[in-house]
This record gives C-alpha cells, structure tokens and sequence, in this order.
C-alpha cells in the first residue's frame, strides 16, 4: 500500500512540474505585454523599461521560470498587473467559491445519475429506461450556457423562485447560501449527472446479467439486495472515477456559469485576467487548478485501493 501510494505521490509530482512548464510557456505565447498593460498605452519608454524590470521581464526565460516555480512553491504569486493586488489573496477569496459551486454541481449530479442509472438497469426495456435515457441524451446535447439563459429567464426573472445573481456564502448563512447556488448548481451538474447516468446503468447491466448475481437470485436473495450488493456495489470503481475526472473539470469548467450567474469564483477571475492581460493571475490560476485536478485523481486513485483491493494487489506487484 505504502509502495502504491509512494509511485503515485511521484507520477503526480512529476506532473505537476511538467504542468507548471507548460502554463508558464503557454502564458508567454499569449499576445500582448504586460508591461504595457499595466503601465498604460501612453507609457514612455522609460517607463515600460522600469516595470518590465521590476516584473522581471527582461531576465532569460529559463531564470524567469525558476523564480515563477520557487515561489509559487511557497504560495508567492506576485501581483496582479491589473490591480496590484496579491495575487494569492485574489485567489484566496474568489477559489473558496468556485469550490463550493463545483461540490454542489457534482452532489446532486452524482445522487441524480445513480438514481437514474438504477432504474434504467432495473427496468430495462421500459418507460423508465426511455425516460432516463431521453433525460441523458437532454442533458448531454444541450450546452450549459443556454441552458444557463433560460433558467435566468424564466425560473429567476419570470417566475422569481431562484435569484437571477448574486453569491451568499454558505459558510456565514447555509440556507441562503444553497438557496442562492442551488440553480447554478443543478445547470452546471446536468451535464456531468447524464454521463453519471449512462455508465451506471452500463456497469450494472453487466453486473445484474452475470452468473453469479442468477446463483444469488436462486438461492432466494431479495431483488433489493442483488440491486444494492451487487449492482451499486460494483458500478461504484466507474462512478468514482467519473466523479474523480469530472470534479477537476467542474473546476476549471465553471467559468460560464459563473458569468451567467454573476458569481465571484475563480472562473471570473480568470475572464478578466484574460482580458486585461494580467500575465501573473493567468499563470496562477491555471497552476491552481492543474493541482488541484491532480490532487483529486490522487484520492480517486487511493480511494480505488478501498473500493477494490485488486488495485493495491497489481500496484504492489509493479
């Protein structure tokens, strides 16, 4: 277990720093200068001079590398080009919420797709499948933002039962805090509990047709217990490792509905980045994020040690 956990401790640590390159490479490809971006388009030469050597700019890309990796290490990030703001601090109060969002988006979409997956494994064949099935292929066609608008439309501003914007933390007031994510939260999770969905009902469709589960039934184990033992039990490795994937993609994938939503998340934070060409909060954030997605399949890949012991068998075994 120890060995196991060891090799993938070192396959996430070399990733992470392959990652760091190609975020800070990919950040000095993008047009523009920041220099100018923060000195202002009537900014002297002098002047551009000065912040570019007060950014750091104008030492070797390698030297900038090695400074950008030693102190994002010790969670120094600079400050922002835009506002001047630290970068860690601006991180720091808009993550919180992007988090909050994303584990709410993948709750209900992990309680909504076993539901449907279960009963489109039960009753296979009929309505309820269709119905499950119709709802998936719903959820998987239409695109988030439009989804997004209409919602807005119609169940904020028609009808009044969510707030069309606006962020409670759920920390300070929990109940206004779900009230005010709760719609955000459903339209970002449609998506992910349709995929959720379509391979619980693969797995346990595989699983409820096996010899063992008819020795089962034969032996006169209940219908309910087959289902739960056997059926959830063994189409849990693939949901984990969908809600392992999707929960780092909920993440980075929140950026839309943060606009539609008006929320103060890190999805934001990354569009006005982008816009203002703010170099230091770019490169942050998407090392945030990187981490933070290698760090889940981290846990997804420990919790897979729990869930199925075969795991910490062939990891000892390589």
């Amino acid at each position: 277990m120890l060995r196991y956990l060891f090799h993938r401790l070192w396959q996430s640590a070399v990733t992470l720093v392959l990652a760091s390159i190609v975020v800070f490479a990919g950040v000095r490809a993008l047009p523009g200068d920041p220099a100018l971006a923060m000195a202002g388009e009537e900014a002297d030469p002098q002047t551009l001079a000065a912040v570019r050597a007060q950014l750091g700019l104008d030492d070797p890309l390698p030297v900038q590398y090695v400074k950008f990796l030693g102190h994002a290490l010790t969670g120094d990030f600079g400050r922002s080009t835009r506002t001047g703001t630290p970068v860690s601090e601006m991180i720091g109060a808009t993550l919180p919420v992007t988090v909050q969002l994303a584990v709410y988006a993948m709750l209900i979409a992990v309680l909504a797709g076993l539901l449907l997956g279960v009963i489109a494994a039960v009753f296979r064949g009929r309505w309820p499948e269709w119905a499950a099935n119709g709802f998936s292929l719903f959820a998987l066609s239409v695109p988030t933002f439009w989804l997004g608008i209409l919602a807005v439309v119609y169940l904020s501003v028609q009808l009044g039962w969510f707030p069309a914007s606006g962020y409670v933390s759920p920390l300070k007031d929990p109940v206004r805090g779900l009230y005010y994510l709760t719609l955000p939260a459903v339209i970002l999770g449609l998506s992910h509990a349709a995929v959720v969905q379509r391979q619980t009902r693969g797995s346990m469709v595989g699983t409820l047709t096996a010899d063992f589960v008819r020795t089962a039934r034969a032996k006169g184990l209940g219908r309910g217990a087959v289902i739960v033992r056997y059926g959830l039990r063994n189409s849990l490795i693939v949901v984990t490792t969908i809600v392992g994937l999707q929960l780092g993609g909920l993440i980075a994938g929140a950026v839309v509905t943060e606009r539609i939503f008006s929320l103060p998340g890190i999805g934001k934070l990354t569009l006005d980045s982008v816009f203002s060409r703010d170099y230091p909060v770019i490169q942050a954030v998407v090392l945030v994020i990187t981490f933070a997605y290698i760090v889940i399949n981290l846990l997804v890949d420990v919790l897979y040690t729990v869930i199925d012991p075969r795991v910490r068998v062939s990891g000892r075994a390589s």
